[in-house]
């Protein structure tokens, strides 16, 4: 089923949503160099959804998602996450959302080398007001056996998996992904695609995740469509499929 082209859905629910932005517009450089990465953006994300932020390179999705991540802020428009107004926010204050509020999972894994798996998550814990323990993370992501290893003695699939503990490891409410099945093979990537669902479905943590991946789309309650800096279309996926039924 598709919807306009914007990602707001007044009236779709009775709750706030846990995102709200309202012409969102970001604008690179200055003179004949200004890159437009947004244009007008309109968007709700409610608390426990699955959204997938899917287009072409250059289409805005990777500035979207640091924008509501709060390591980018708009140059014009409204985004505000629950209560918290992040436009026009400062540092300090964007700092203390990331770190309270989200979990950030990227293409690459920048896990610490000379740490441990545990040693990794607990750099997170340190800094958490109220994390879970180290080795229920770890289980979440099925690496219990390999908890005391070094990223080098990890494959690529578990290296990221680890990411994915330590993004989820301090509670955070939201948990933002941007191509985390990139730099994974097919049979990897599925089981990266098998552990957000996971965390997205028995904890509610509300999931956005990017990618290039048309067939992941089919994994997520609303698909955003994104091209040209806007939000061209929105999809909303009646039946989920679980990632063991995707492929590409």
């Amino acid at each position: 089923m598709t919807t306009n082209q914007s990602g707001a859905q007044p009236g779709r629910r009775d709750d706030a949503p846990v995102f709200s932005a309202r012409g969102l517009n970001k604008v690179y450089g200055s003179g004949e160099t200004q890159v437009h990465a947004l244009r007008d953006v309109d968007l709700d994300i409610w608390r426990g959804e699955f959204v997938v932020l899917l287009g072409a390179s250059g289409s805005g999705k990777s500035t979207l998602l640091n924008i509501l991540g709060g390591l980018d802020v708009p140059t014009s428009g409204e985004v505000r996450f629950a209560e918290h107004r992040l436009d026009g926010a400062g540092e300090a204050a964007l700092t203390t959302y990331r770190r309270e509020h989200v979990g950030f999972v990227f293409q690459f894994y920048n896990l610490i080398p000379s740490l441990t798996v545990r040693e990794n998550l607990a750099l997170v814990t340190d800094i958490a007001a109220d994390p879970m323990p180290i080795d229920e993370a770890i289980g979440l992501v099925g690496l219990t056996p390999r908890r005391d290893h070094f990223p080098a003695q990890l494959s690529g699939g578990e290296q990221q998996r680890v990411a994915i503990a330590r993004a989820i490891v301090k509670r955070p409410e939201v948990l933002l992904c941007d191509e985390p099945t990139g730099a994974l093979d097919y049979t990897t990537g599925k089981l990266v695609l098998d552990v957000i669902a996971r965390i997205n479905a028995e904890l509610g943590t509300t999931a956005v995740v990017i990618t290039h991946n048309a067939a992941i789309a089919g994994m997520a309650d609303r698909v955003l469509y994104l091209g040209d800096g806007r939000i061209q279309k929105v999809q909303v996926n009646e039946h989920k499929l679980s990632p063991a039924e995707l492929s590409w």
